[in-house]
């Protein structure tokens, strides 16, 4: 099961520490949602996900005040009871000093926030969706061209690292090189990024390898894009049939969602960043409801249509 340390979330949302005693680098997060436990704080416990980070909102903050002393040590000591991962104040809350004794007694870390309950989670759950997400590594190199996640793919040495060069120099951006880390976040998105050693990197055979970072500025790399496009690059095969109008989209799948794929045959001579900018530009309008081989079919078709008509006069 995927999980991610406690620290790097409080870190990422810049939570407050309130039991410091508390050895938080040991602890790990392994679901993306957040739980607000109204109805535990209630007496509820049927169906409490306890895996979950729990965050005390404004609403339960003034539950709990209302309680008389013993009511509300009970309700603490229930709660805290369970392996829970953090808890988390937000809006500024502090908890009493009952819940901080009975925190560390169980061992449940007590985060603060100044954030709003509403944003605090928002924000949380959209960063541990990515960082728990299923992931995969492909070979490939990922840019993003026009806005669009261009994932290069191919046998080693066809090529893409120099594609996404000239790319590059064109005004794109590197996601990464080599080795790409595709996450799928949902149904119908993947995120790709690079691993934190190769970031920024390009290898180019007979020159080593370049730091596009340093070559090209800041605006030439990217650290995440989503996946909307693959080109997968083959060598040119003269008894293959290509497709040559686009009519039907193919697919290739990763991690259960389908990209649109295509199969581009190299030969000397070929500019792959022009072809490449092309894909991604003819792919975004089609998104947008324009579709240029469905254009041209309905031309054929309306001059076929029209020839008949002629035909049908004389």
């Amino acid at each position: 099961m995927a999980s991610i340390g406690l620290q790097k979330l409080i870190d990422k949302t810049k939570l407050v520490n309130l039991t410091p005693e508390i050895d938080v680098s040991k602890i790990r997060v392994t679901q993306p949602d957040i739980n607000r436990p109204a109805l535990q704080l209630a007496g509820y416990y049927q169906h409490f996900d306890c895996t979950r980070v729990q965050v005390i909102g404004f609403v339960e903050y003034t539950y709990l005040e209302e309680l008389e002393e013993e009511r509300k040590r009970q309700m603490y000591e229930q709660l805290l009871s369970y392996d829970i991962p953090a808890v988390v104040f937000s809006r500024d809350l502090r908890p009493d000093e009952t819940f901080l004794e009975l925190a560390r007694k169980h061992n449940v870390p007590i985060l603060s926030t100044k954030v709003s309950t509403s944003s605090f989670m928002a924000e949380a759950i959209r960063w541990l969706n990515v960082q728990l997400a299923p992931c995969m590594t492909v070979h490939g190199v990922l840019v993003d061209v026009y806005g669009e996640g261009v994932l290069i793919t191919g046998e080693s040495g066809i090529g893409k690292s120099e594609a996404a060069l000239e790319l590059i120099k064109r005004g794109h951006r590197l996601v990464t090189d080599d080795a790409v880390e595709l996450r799928k976040v949902s149904d119908d998105t993947l995120i790709g990024s690079a691993p934190d050693v190769t970031k920024h990197f390009i290898e180019l055979r007979g020159i080593g390898i370049v730091d596009i970072k340093a070559l090209f500025g800041a605006s030439s790399v990217k650290d995440t894009q989503s996946i909307d496009l693959v080109i997968r690059l083959e060598e040119w095969d003269k008894d293959k049939e290509y497709d040559r109008l686009g009519l039907e989209e193919t697919y290739t799948e990763y991690l259960g969602n389908k990209v649109v794929c295509h199969n581009i045959p190299i030969r000397p001579g070929r500019n792959l960043a022009v072809i490449c900018e092309s894909a991604a530009v003819n792919h975004r309008q089609k998104k947008m409801g324009y579709n240029a081989a469905q254009e041209l079919y309905a031309r054929v078709q309306r001059n076929l249509a029209r020839r008949r008509e002629e035909a049908d006069e004389d």
